[in-house]
């Protein structure tokens, strides 16, 4: 069963830029780690609320920034021991650049996945 990672990522809007260009660089490094079945970087654009779910409308664009943009990291691996070999490689490269962008520190969940 395949092991995955959530990670939500809540960056200062002052180093977005930077944060997306880490990440950008960060991807090639991600992308050759043994195992990887799967890697996805969201960032977040829209909100909904019930109402416009009850009414089938589409979400609204978020027009401004608040406190931070939030992002989601999402991946995968074939077994939760490439996982801890990943986040150990990523650890000794990227980790602290990255933390440097944050607002708060990050979110994991973790879990192996269902469907």
């Amino acid at each position: 069963m395949a092991f995955t990672e959530v990670c939500v990522y809540q960056v200062k809007p002052q180093k977005v830029e930077e944060f997306e260009a880490l990440m950008l660089e960060a991807k090639r490094f991600l992308e050759e780690q043994e195992g990887l079945l799967l890697l996805r970087l969201i960032k977040r654009g829209y909100r909904i609320d019930m109402e416009q779910i009850r009414a089938g409308l589409p979400p609204l664009k978020i027009t401004r920034i608040v406190k931070s943009v939030k992002y989601v990291l999402d991946w995968e691996f074939d077994t939760p021991e490439h996982y801890g070999a990943a986040q150990k490689n990523l650890y000794e490269t990227y980790w602290k650049s990255m933390e440097r962008c944050l607002a708060v520190p990050h979110d994991k969940y973790l879990g192996e996945r269902l469907f």
